[in-house]
Parts: structure tokens; sequence; C-alpha cells
């Protein structure tokens, strides 16, 4: 994965503290808060059993393409492709509900609005981890895709219960998801996905990105070296 070019070490600092806002730790009990809170409405339930149900799905989607490569070296090197990124996709299927809750009551302009600016903001986190080197853009996209199709599908079967949110919950969300970033330990999502893969695959050690591309790049010597050695035969 090709680092992003000329990126201070302030910069980086910042762009990983964005990149922390898609963590599972963190917006998994917003998400359940958020969702306990509207299930208490009957209107609302169907909204959020195709939630949770959908992001569960995308969120074991993701796992699987994490595993598949950690443990059995399954991946794309000409896309840069080693797993979905999680951090996209929990952006995606989260913050758009969770900014749609918020102004709920308000006018559809107003909810459309509140719509894009939870996608904007999880495509800010998508991009912060291609600028902090934790992803490629392959792996975002994909994310983003995997996430934006839950909370969309989500909010396409059911509609969200036009009724005000508590001041207290919005205003819980907001600082949760404004301090925790910078007070919380490291997510151990991935040391979790890594013993997984681990043990499923038998393997001492996991698969590596720059195994994938030395392999790759190794791979395509010997085809040239093939055709270069076959393109004299045909000629004769």
């Amino acid at each position: 994965m090709l680092p992003w070019p000329a990126v201070a070490a302030s910069d980086h600092a910042a762009w990983s503290l964005i990149g922390r806002l898609g963590e599972a730790q963190l917006l998994l009990p917003a998400a359940l808060a958020f969702a306990w809170w509207l299930a208490r409405r009957s209107e609302a339930r169907p909204l959020v059993q195709w939630w949770l149900s959908l992001m569960a799905l995308a969120a074991l989607v993701t796992t699987i393409t994490k595993v598949a490569f950690i443990g059995w070296g399954v991946g794309n090197a000409a896309f840069d492709f080693t797993g979905v990124s999680g951090h996209a996709m929990f952006a995606a299927a989260v913050y758009p509900l969770l900014c749609a809750g918020v102004a709920a009551s308000r006018a559809r302009p107003w909810r459309r609005a509140a719509l894009l600016a939870g996608y904007a903001l999880a495509l800010l986190i998508g991009v912060s981890r291609v600028v902090d080197g934790s992803h490629s853009t392959s792996e975002v996209l994909a994310g983003l895709a995997l996430g934006g199709a839950a909370s969309a599908l989500a909010l396409a079967l059911a509609h969200t219960p036009h009724t005000r949110m508590p001041l207290l919950l919005p205003v819980g969300l907001a600082l949760w998801l404004a301090v925790t970033p910078a007070t919380a330990p490291a997510s151990p999502t991935h040391s979790l996905v890594t013993r997984l893969a681990l043990g499923l695959s038998g393997h001492s050690q996991p698969h590596t990105r720059d195994q994938m591309h030395r392999a790759y790049e190794l791979q395509r010597l010997q085809t040239r070296s093939t055709l270069s050695r076959a393109a004299p035969a045909a000629a004769n």
C-alpha cells in the first residue's frame, strides 16, 4: 500500500483521531443506545430490526474477508485488497441513522441534510483510514459500500418515525463520540480477528500485505520470463 504523500506527523495524528470515530467499540454502544430508544415505539421497531440485522450481516462479511486474508492469504494484490475496512463499514452503517434520528422531527429538507451529513462523516472517516496508512482505497471503498448499503436498505425498508428525540440522548451520544476517541485504549478488534484467523487456519503467523505484494510481483516476473522464452520459439 502506497503511503499518503507528504502527511506531516501532526496531520497524521489528526487523521488517526478522526479514524477512531469509526471504531466498533465506539459505534456499537451508540447504535444500541439509539436502537433502544427507537424500539420503545412500536412504529419504529421494523427499522430497528432491519438496521441491526443488516449491520450484523455487514459486520459478518467484513470479518470473513479479514479472516480469509489473515488466515489463508485470500486477497487481491492488483487492487491492494486484504479485507473490508471495518471502520468505514461501521461508520457508513451507523452515522446516517444517528443523524437521521436527531433530525427526525424536522422538516424533510432538514432530515435529508442530516442523512447526507451522516454519509459525509462516514466518507471522512474512510479517507482518514487511507491517509494514516491503515487501509488501501479499495478496502475503504468496500467498507463504505457495504455499510452504506446496510443503512440505506434499512431506511428504504422501514421509515424513521417523525418524533422528537429527548435532548439527553443526542447530547450523550455527542459527548461519547467527542471524548472517547481521545481517551479510550486502542480497539482490540484487529488482534481478536487475527487470533480467530490463526486458530481457524492453523497457521502460526498471519499473512501480511507485503507478502501478498511480493508473491504478486514474483508471479508477474515469472510470467514475463515465460512469455519472453516462448516468443522466439513461436517465431521459429
